[in-house]
């Protein structure tokens, strides 16, 4: 499940750079970038040397610490070992209520629609500023398929849970298409419960409401945040080829913790490799992926797990901030200040992440229709020069 926060200073954004060009995505459809890593090793080798070097060989943790000598976090945002008491709430994770004319409009509109957001049922902290539009009046929204209800049970998700919820509707597909084109929202986030109790893990069901959502509004940008499909290559191929623009899938925790965190089901490996095939099975989508902090994790473990998922080709990493959804779910370790989580934005961009997010209130779907991504622009006009010179 996914929501977020924080607009970023760098004014370029993820419309204007999926909507920019001529190129062409698997299928025939508008897309991303011209990168055309098929392989492991071809996306590993669409890194310059000098990011291959640093992910493979460094730089370490002490090597970021010297360079941006980010502050020491204080005391009194951390559980101590064997304290039972929840943190108190510091004063930067304070969201004022949620109002405003579009805020407003979505709401009723979505109770005549018959749609489910994982905004609501995620409790997200950040449902009016994203509703409402920001700054620039994009609305962004993030729709949940096949019910309300999850096979697995994270200790972080306050999504009810049952080992046989109900069937998907098989009108889905089309029905929330046609309520998404009718919306008018400018960039739509797609994303599900588990479903580990269908043969493809509801794989078809993303796949057949991306195809109708393009059909009807071909000019709409689509993101689809993904489970894992119980590790199945050919569930994830089959969203990845559907027309989609970014495909999302998130680790959640670092690995030495994803035991803790996570449903037994689901495992830090398998992640990746969800997140590499996408990638391998079409090129020019935007794959992005999402870290909590605050679980008791430790930079080590944070610097290896962003370097592992820069390996897997991820393009985009989201990094906020681990709230505790009700007394039943896992405790906070530990509130990170936003000076540590500037200071890990530095060192998403140092290992060459197109685009990094982090801030105390980002989600991996917060304002996705304004992930400012200048870096990934540069990209793409480096790519048409390579392009150029080897066709003259």
């Amino acid at each position: 499940m996914a929501c977020c926060k924080r607009v970023l200073p760098l004014r370029w954004n993820i419309i204007s750079l999926l909507r920019e060009g001529p190129l062409l995505s698997c299928g025939g459809r508008p897309s991303l970038g011209s990168v055309s890593p098929l392989s492991t090793t071809a996306i590993r080798n669409s890194l310059t040397q000098e990011q291959r070097d640093k992910i493979a060989s460094g730089p370490g943790l002490a090597d970021f610490i010297r360079e941006h000598n980010y502050p020491d976090e204080p005391d009194n945002l951390k559980r101590k070992k064997g304290e039972r008491q929840r943190l108190r709430l510091p004063p930067w994770l304070t969201v004022p209520v949620p109002s405003g004319s579009d805020y407003t409009r979505l709401k009723k509109s979505l109770r005549k629609l018959n749609l489910n957001t994982v905004c609501e049922e995620a409790r997200c902290p950040n449902i009016g500023e994203c509703w409402g539009g920001g700054g620039d009046g994009t609305a962004t929204a993030t729709i949940m398929l096949m019910g309300d209800t999850c096979t697995r049970g994270c200790r972080f998700c306050s999504v009810k849970t049952a080992r046989a919820p109900p069937p998907p509707d098989p009108n889905e597909p089309v029905n929330t298409a046609q309520a998404i084109a009718e919306w008018g929202v400018d960039y739509i986030v797609l994303t599900s419960v588990d479903r580990d109790d269908l043969p493809d893990g509801g794989a078809k069901h993303f796949a057949d409401t991306v195809r109708e959502l393009k059909r009807r509004k071909p000019e709409i940008l689509v993101e689809c945040l993904t489970p894992d499909f119980r590790g199945s290559l050919d569930g994830v191929a089959e969203v990845a080829r559907s027309g989609l623009n970014v495909y999302a899938h998130n680790i959640e925790t670092v690995e030495d913790l994803q035991w803790l965190v996570r449903d037994p089901r689901a495992n830090f490996r398998q992640s990746l490799a969800v997140l590499e095939h996408a990638k391998t099975s079409c090129a020019d989508v935007l794959t992005k992926s999402s870290i909590m902090l605050g679980m008791g994790e430790t930079d080590e473990q944070i610097l290896q797990a962003l370097k592992d998922l820069r390996l897997a080709g991820v393009d985009c990493i989201t990094l906020g901030q681990y709230m505790q959804p009700t007394k039943r779910h896992m405790k906070v370790t530990q509130y990170v200040t936003p000076e540590k989580f500037d200071f890990w934005k530095k060192v998403g961009d140092d290992l060459g992440f197109v685009y990094t997010a982090s801030g105390p209130l980002v989600r991996s779907s917060y304002k996705a229709g304004e992930l400012f991504l200048a870096n990934a622009v540069r990209t793409k006009q480096q790519d048409r020069m390579a392009e150029a010179s080897g066709s003259s």
